[in-house]
């Protein structure tokens, strides 16, 4: 009974149109930041916060670029870990070459680089779509790795190919630490989510639905394909950049082209579909799922039959998990989990009425 509108009326358009329009969602969402930006970092220890808390953040990041160009546009990719790699080096690059350039402001722009690499590689979205769609973005996997591999100025000509990212300094304060990294890439993505998830209720989320659902209607009622799906790719792309500048210097600091390969894109999309196509919060539901799932394994297979297993045989009872959720979710909940919260909260709202 906690969880109902009853007397929260809107007396504005201002009032109606928030990003969370019920008043315990705001409260609910406040103290779950509130919670993971005061709490956590007092009681989680090293392991916690860059084994498991740092790349959570960042794969949801990717995942809900993902989720804006697949879920919420309709055109699928498997192109994101690329887009990543473009956003990695092109933070790089920004740092190494101009003198006091701001992190902030390099991450942002690797991630504008990563837009314009997603909008080229979009084009071919005008003529074609679905499969045949996947298989010209998974060409941009490939020729961007290669491109990073072969191009040694974009590693600065390191033998092995391999970039070791700059220290992170912002307003003179170093962040050296894991607890200061948490807090800078939690902050990068709570703002970014907030972003999008505002961005998908406006006019251009509207035209991406519509687009989504049935272009050639969309093309009647007026909307250009042209510039909405170039818009999904390069504000995906961008997304994707960004989280993959975070991924390079907050989480594993040394980064290498093949690092981003495709099985790092078909783990984004695994996220996006366990999470949930087409919800932001799904984003965040499939990043944990996903890395918190192996460790899970780890832990307590061994704990639960002992010496009658191997450590091969619980790496190949993984790839037997993730296959059989991906074909589980979408024979029984193809929108996830995010899904499975939102009948939770449609419930919450009727109990202990029966209907």
């Amino acid at each position: 009974m906690l969880y109902r509108e009853a007397g929260q009326f809107k007396a504005s358009y201002e009032a109606d149109q928030q990003i969370f329009p019920i008043l315990q969602d705001r409260v609910g969402v406040l103290l779950l930041i509130g919670f993971f930006a005061l709490v956590v970092p007092l009681f989680a220890d090293q392991y916690w916060l860059k084994a498991i808390l740092i790349p959570v953040l960042i794969f949801s990041l990717a995942a809900i670029g993902l989720n804006i160009l697949t879920g919420y546009a309709g055109q699928l990719s498997l192109g994101s870990a690329a887009f990543m790699a473009v956003g990695a080096f092109g933070a790089y690059n920004f740092m190494l070459r101009i003198d006091g350039m701001p992190f902030l402001v390099a991450i942002l722009l690797g991630g504008l680089c990563a837009a314009a690499v997603g909008v080229v590689f979009g084009l071919p979205s005008l003529r074609i779509k679905g499969f045949y769609l996947a298989v010209a973005t998974l060409a941009a996997q490939f020729f961007i790795v290669w491109a990073l591999v072969k191009i040694e100025w974009f590693s600065n000509y390191s033998s092995s190919g391999v970039i070791t990212a700059q220290e992170i300094e912002i307003l003179g304060f170093a962040f050296d630490g894991p607890v200061s990294k948490y807090l800078l890439t939690l902050f990068v993505v709570v703002v970014m989510a907030l972003l999008a998830k505002n961005m998908v209720r406006s006019t251009t989320g509207r035209m991406w639905m519509a687009v989504r659902d049935m272009d050639v209607a969309a093309e009647v009622i007026g909307i250009r394909l042209m510039r909405t799906k170039l818009t999904a790719f390069a504000v995906s792309s961008f997304y994707c950049g960004v989280a993959g500048a975070l991924y390079a210097y907050t989480y594993i600091g040394t980064v290498e082209p093949e690092g981003f390969n495709l099985d790092l894109s078909f783990k984004i999309l695994f996220m996006i579909i366990i999470g949930g196509v087409g919800s932001i919060m799904g984003s965040f539901l499939g990043a944990a799922f996903i890395v918190l799932l192996p460790i899970a394994l780890d832990v307590f297979v061994p704990m639960f039959l002992g010496d009658l297993v191997s450590s091969s045989f619980v790496s190949n009872l993984q790839l037997i998990v993730f296959g059989g959720l991906i074909v589980f979710f979408l024979i029984v909940e193809p929108h996830g989990l995010a899904r499975l919260w939102q009948i939770g909260k449609e419930k919450l709202r009727l109990w202990p009425f029966p209907h």
